[in-house]
């Protein structure tokens, strides 16, 4: 069908390449809503779960505290309407029973989730893109900040995401005062961890990991795609791999560097914060800080099934 563009001439319309893929990905997310896996395993699971448990038996098995989770995460439904959710779904799936709202929160709360369904049996080397953003602890608003003087302040993500699957490695949640270079260790740490034999082919990170202890905790063979500053100088001692950082900085400039080290696939970490905060709210309804941990794993496992 032909359009016609600003200047009055007629042209064909054609999609982006690779749209079709990205369509089909986006009707997928739809299947996490209602997603009825958990009834194949449901007595299984719950024989494994409740052998050798002393007290009252488990009532639920984990795959359907999951499908909570991704209703009360996605759709952003209260415990309690949550609770009438399973009494109203009860009355199609008979061996589901309604619940009091507090028993799903506890199991919810308590099921830590790993972001292991990031990783691939592929053994190409992985190139990891890092990253932070800020999360609000509350919803009441700026306004109300600014009124009553209260400031309940942020809370950090901090990303490893790989460029390739758009996928997230690893996760940290620290406090709004935690610099993003302090958590670069852990978070490579974590990855190499999880990847096992898999190496890291290199590494993508903002002017905000500019920091010798960085440059320093990379592996050699390891490409350093890490922003250095505009004034870097060279005369601080204490890490080779930033001073040839600098100096190729210096000789290459920006676009020249930027080419070299594929710095623009660190777009990849910068879209996974925006998919995270478009799709669950800038804020968590959790509110002592391990649980907003569970809440922000649970929801990064999330994440990794929308890609």
């Amino acid at each position: 069908m032909a359009s016609e563009d600003r200047w009055g001439k007629d042209r064909k319309y054609s999609p982006p390449e690779g749209w079709g893929e990205y369509n089909k990905k986006l009707v997928k997310r739809g299947e996490l809503y209602l997603d009825l896996d958990f009834l194949d395993s449901w007595d299984n699971e719950l024989g494994v779960m409740n052998t050798g448990k002393n007290g009252r038996p488990y009532e639920f098995p984990d795959k359907f505290i999951h499908f909570l989770g991704n209703t009360h995460f996605l759709c952003r439904l209260p415990y309690r309407q949550l609770s009438g959710f399973v009494t109203q779904l009860s009355r199609y799936i008979p061996r589901l029973n309604p619940t009091h709202f507090t028993n799903i929160q506890k199991r919810l709360t308590g099921i830590y989730v790993i972001a292991d369904s990031a990783l691939d049996s592929s053994d190409e080397p992985v190139v990891i893109a890092l990253d932070s953003s800020g999360v609000k602890v509350t919803n009441r608003g700026d306004w109300m900040k600014k009124k009553w003087k209260s400031k309940k302040g942020w809370l950090k993500i901090h990303l490893a995401v790989d460029t390739k699957t758009k996928k997230i490695i690893s996760m940290k949640v620290t406090k709004e005062t935690v610099g993003d270079n302090m958590k670069f260790k852990p978070l490579l740490r974590d990855c190499k961890k999880k990847l096992g034999k898999r190496k890291i082919k290199r590494v993508l990170a903002d002017g905000a990991y500019d920091a010798r202890k960085c440059f320093n905790a990379l592996d050699k063979g390891t490409d350093a795609g890490i922003k250095v500053r505009k004034n870097s100088t060279t005369k601080r001692k204490g890490s080779l791999n930033r001073k040839k950082a600098v100096l190729e900085y210096r000789e290459l400039g920006y676009e020249g560097w930027k080419e070299k080290h594929h710095y623009g696939e660190r777009w990849a970490v910068e879209g996974t914060l925006s998919t995270f905060k478009r799709t669950f709210g800038e804020y968590v309804s959790s509110r002592t800080f391990p649980n907003v941990k569970k809440e922000l794993l649970i929801k990064t496992a999330i994440i990794n099934n929308i890609f």
